[in-house]
């Protein structure tokens, strides 16, 4: 089973593997995206907006 456009929308925050990969691609610490997910939801749009910061 692949990816959906919806599941590639969010970023779930108690899966290592997605916090790892947003972290290596926005340069941030796994911990600073597990914050962003805990602030602004799972949305990898606002996740991403937040870490940006």
């Amino acid at each position: 089973m692949g990816n959906t456009s919806q599941d590639r929308a969010r970023v779930a925050g108690q899966q290592d593997h997605e916090v790892r990969y947003e972290a290596e691609k926005t340069g941030k610490s796994k911990e600073a995206v597990k914050d962003a997910v805990k602030d602004v939801g799972n949305s990898r749009k606002k996740v991403e907006k937040k870490l940006d910061q």
